[in-house]
């Protein structure tokens, strides 16, 4: 491959970058905005119909076309060696698919449009934001399900977490009950050494004293080797949570409404109780307030729709938080809530499962890079050795 052809296949490339440039800042100017995303939406997929593929179409066509007509007429009957000849074609199968992906140009247009209205950082705070809201935010009868609400999912404050045992108990003859006690989870971290030298001693003693050394062993939970310790977790003291009047409904939810990406579910999930714990029982009514404030600024920048009242909602809250016993006839929480699902299911998609190139159309984008490669490298072959054809 001499020079000349070398400098037409860069100038090839610099026409390429300046058409893939062009389509990067049409999806760029083309992007709707995140108020405007919906379940439906996703990066630019090839749709034969449109006017990105439309014109797709036609400008890598128009652009191949050129290309061979200037490859064949200057730069061809070269009689390459076999050697040459295989380089030039590893030069054709990447004009091939650089000709062919401005579509995903578009997408990386799409995708920085909606980096710059929207960062990532931006998208994990919001969150965080819902994260902690979260349990203020069902409809009125999901606060009724054992599943969501439940003793088991109170994460703070101490003793919390706790574990539910239940057992059956005799109350009066041949009827029987369920009792339910509830137990602290606490853990302990010791080398292995020593936990196997104070265990094989423990048993010893509960031996000669004739205690059951399994009542103490069935307390715990968990044993798990790490590196050169024992870690266990144990049901620790017995805890009644149905009489603590820090613990109100709200608390009795640890679910996060869309996890960060790349943080840990426990501690997430932890953080999230503690600021939730301290907004109803460590700071005044307006700091819940304010809370409830961000979340309509939220709902307004995704465009849900939503009737809440910051300050009557966090009312509200607190008169349930405060009255156990009352049942809860329902909050100010109204808004969109499939809306937003929708739209957090949407941005997922865009922030961490982009898919430039759709799964769908991949197969039939390979055949069609391979097709127009083959073209290209059979109609060079034979110029490439017509001057030693003349010369004979």
């Amino acid at each position: 491959m001499n020079k000349t052809l070398k400098q037409y296949f860069v100038k090839s490339f610099i026409i390429l970058a300046i058409l893939h440039l062009a389509y990067f800042l049409y999806g760029y100017f083309a992007f709707k905005g995140i108020k405007n995303i919906n379940i439906y939406s996703e990066f630019y997929r090839f749709k034969f119909i449109d006017d990105v593929s439309i014109s797709h179409f036609f400008i890598s066509g128009l652009f191949l076309l050129f290309f061979l007509i200037f490859l064949l007429r200057n730069h061809a009957r070269q009689h390459y060696s076999f050697g040459k000849v295989f380089q030039t074609g590893i030069f054709l199968l990447l004009i091939s698919f650089v000709s062919l992906t401005f579509f995903i140009s578009f997408s990386f247009g799409q995708n920085a449009k909606l980096k710059g209205e929207l960062s990532e950082k931006s998208y994990n705070k919001d969150k965080e934001l819902l994260n902690v809201l979260n349990p203020f935010l069902y409809s009125w009868n999901s606060y009724y399900s054992e599943k969501l609400f439940n003793y088991e999912n109170v994460l703070y404050p101490k003793p919390y977490p706790v574990i539910k045992e239940e057992k059956q108990v005799l109350i009066y003859h041949d009827q029987f009950g369920t009792e339910t006690t509830y137990y602290s989870i606490d853990t302990l971290k010791v080398l292995t050494e020593t936990y196997n030298k104070v265990s094989k001693k423990t048993d010893s003693i509960f031996d000669f004293v004739g205690l059951d050394v399994n009542i103490v062993k069935d307390r715990i939970i968990k044993q798990t080797a790490i590196g050169d310790s024992t870690q266990i977790v144990f049901k620790g003291t017995e805890v009644s949570p149905e009489y603590d009047k820090d613990i109100c409904i709200f608390l009795e939810n640890k679910s996060l409404y869309k996890p960060i990406n790349g943080q840990p579910i426990e501690k997430q999930q932890y953080v999230s109780a503690v600021k939730r714990y301290n907004l109803l029982y460590k700071f005044k009514q307006d700091s819940l307030t304010k809370q409830f404030q961000k979340l309509d600024t939220l709902f307004k920048k995704y465009n849900i729709e939503t009737h809440i009242k910051p300050k009557t909602l966090s009312t509200d809250v607190f008169v349930y938080a405060k009255n156990q016993e009352r049942d809860l006839q329902g909050l100010g929480n109204y808004f969109d809530r499939k809306a937003l699902n929708e739209k957090f299911q949407t941005l997922e998609r865009y922030f961490y499962q982009p898919n430039y190139l759709h799964p769908n159309i991949l197969p039939i984008f390979i055949v069609v890079v391979l097709v127009v490669w083959l073209g290209l490298f059979l109609f060079y072959i034979p110029f490439n050795y017509r001057k030693v054809r003349s010369k004979e």
